[in-house]
Parts: structure tokens; C-alpha cells; sequence
């Protein structure tokens, strides 16, 4: 009797809790870009610990599948290393009435990597457009060593694939002999352990590897923040509507001291 007694009470308190929110968690979800996933992480993580009673769960996959499971309705929030296309845009307008809420977070420029062995200090963006177009086969055609450049980038389904075509290969396509990696780090690593290869990736995975200037520009913050960098680059969150409640609140914090610090230790560049 004093169990079934005692039962009845838990299950009272539960009921109450649940109408009162005690016992309630809101969750958010964020999806998209292998670029800002480390960012994402970190932000998520230091939030949960400041805010009771909040979940976030952040996955990679690339800037296009952020943008697709955002258009779908089974992401809350979709990161992404470039802004969203007018097809996309197209493709939100059509779901949900709107077209989409953007919010800059953070500034990054799409550095260029070779191995530290390399003599190479500098590159045009015409010497790159023709890396990686194909045209363009051996180091000693632009200072370096008598040697294949072997040419490392990302998968198609990357925001830094994506700007990087736009913006250096001019639309062009690819060589077929550019090999696609899953994610940044592993275009890092597969430079860092070879003496003739360049790749391409985010400011905040530059470790192991030499970085290179393009036309003579370093991507210094001042360069970056200020556009001079060829590559500079904003980063961003996309909602379906304006954020209202927790998720409102989530992105405030992004944008505010401490969300824009974790930018800044991370390798980023804060937005404000």
C-alpha cells in the first residue's frame, strides 16, 4: 500500500513538473557545414552548460546538406560556408512562404595549403584556376620543385567547394584528377604529409601545412575582415523563419561577447 502510495506521488510531481517545464528539455538542431562544425560544437557545448533544460545536436555532412535538411524540416538551424542559392531560396519560398532568415556569425577566408617542404610562397589566382582546371601540371611552373602537383579539395556537396569554384575557377570545372575529400581536415592531413600537394580549407584548420598568399596577399585578419584576402568569406546561420523562444535566444548568444569569443579561439573572425 505504501509503494502504490508512493508511486501515485511520483507520478503527481512528474505530471506537475511537465506542466511547469520543470522536467521539459528544448531541443535544437544544427546541420551542414564540415567547416563550421568545430564552431558548432563549441558553441553548443558551452551553451548547454550556461542554459538548463536546453539539448543541441550539431552533424556536418557539407553547406548542401545543411540547406536541403533545413528546406526538408528536419533541421532547426543549417550552418553554411556560402550564401544559399536563388534555387534554394526558390525551393524555401514554395515549403514555407518566406524566404529563409540569414544570420552572419562569423568571417573565415579559404586558405591555400602546401606542404611546408614547398618552396612555393605565393600563387596567382590564374595559377590556381589552372591547378585546378588541370591545366597547370608541375611545381616548376611557378617556382617550385620539378614535380606533378598532386591536387587535393573537397567533395561537391561543400560550401568551400562551392565558393571556391565560383570564385576561382570562374564556374569552370574540376579536374577529374583533384581528389575530394570528406572535410577539411582531411585535405589538411593529406597535405601535410605530401611534399607536392595544395589544397584548399578553412582559416581555422591551417596546422602542419604552409599557407600561401594569393597575388601577393596574406589572409592576415585585417586582410580578411576588411575583404582585400580574394578568398575572404562571411559564414552563416539559415532558419526557415525568424527565430523566436529558445531558438531566438540561441542565436542572440552567438552573436554576443561570449558566442563571438569562441569564434575568435577557434581561428575565426568575429563578426562584431
Amino acid at each position: 500500500m505504501r509503494l502504490r502510495y508512493l508511486a501515485l506521488v511520483f507520478i503527481l510531481l512528474a505530471a506537475v513538473g511537465l506542466n511547469n517545464g520543470i522536467f521539459a528539455v528544448e531541443s535544437i538542431t544544427i546541420t551542414g557545414s564540415d567547416t563550421m562544425v568545430i564552431l558548432a560544437q563549441r558553441w553548443a557545448e558551452e551553451y548547454m552548460r550556461s542554459e538548463e533544460g536546453i539539448s543541441i545536436q550539431v552533424s556536418g555532412g557539407g553547406s548542401g546538406t545543411g540547406i536541403a535538411a533545413l528546406i526538408n524540416g528536419t533541421t532547426d538551424i543549417c550552418s553554411a560556408s556560402r550564401p544559399v542559392t536563388q534555387g534554394e531560396l526558390k525551393r524555401i519560398r514554395e515549403k514555407y512562404g518566406t524566404t529563409g532568415v540569414q544570420v552572419t556569425v562569423a568571417k573565415d577566408g579559404i586558405l591555400v595549403y602546401i606542404n611546408q617542404k614547398n618552396p612555393v610562397s605565393s600563387i596567382t589566382s590564374e595559377q590556381l584556376r589552372k591547378i585546378y582546371t588541370g591545366e597547370l601540371t608541375n611545381w616548376n611552373e611557378i617556382g617550385g620543385p620539378d614535380h606533378q602537383i598532386i591536387v587535393y579539395g573537397r567533395e561537391n556537396n561543400s560550401g568551400t567547394h562551392y565558393f571556391f569554384k565560383q570564385e576561382i575557377l570562374l564556374g569552370d570545372e574540376f579536374s577529374t584528377s583533384v581528389q575530394s575529400l570528406q572535410g577539411t581536415s582531411a585535405v589538411v592531413n593529406a597535405v601535410s604529409h605530401d611534399p607536392y600537394g595544395i589544397g584548399y580549407g578553412g582559416t581555422a584548420y591551417a596546422s602542419g601545412v604552409k599557407i600561401v598568399g594569393i597575388n601577393d596577399i596574406l589572409p592576415t585578419k585585417d586582410n580578411v575582415t576588411s575583404g582585400r584576402y580574394p578568398l575572404a568569406r562571411d559564414l552563416y546561420m539559415y532558419l526557415r523563419y525568424r527565430p523566436s523562444g529558445h531558438l531566438k535566444t540561441f542565436v542572440d548568444w552567438v552573436l554576443s561577447t561570449d558566442g563571438q569569443g569562441i569564434v575568435d579561439d577557434i581561428g575565426y573572425y568575429p563578426v562584431r
